[in-house]
């Protein structure tokens, strides 16, 4: 999956970039809601479709 897709999918949702780590970019929503995204242009699908399951988008 494309990078850019899966954090519209992020931002559809309501996270919001929080700040750029090392190899990871922080999404959250709300103070306890976070997620890492790799910095990478394509995602691998496995990874991808657990982030996807796990908030249910």
């Amino acid at each position: 999956m494309r990078q850019r897709a899966l954090i519209k999918k992020l931002e559809n949702a309501g996270f919001t970039l929080e700040r750029h780590g090392a190899k990871h970019d922080i999404y959250s929503r709300g103070q306890k809601e976070q997620e890492k995204i790799p910095r990478h242009r394509e995602i691998d699908e496995d990874l991808a479709k657990s982030i996807i399951k796990k908030w249910g988008l």
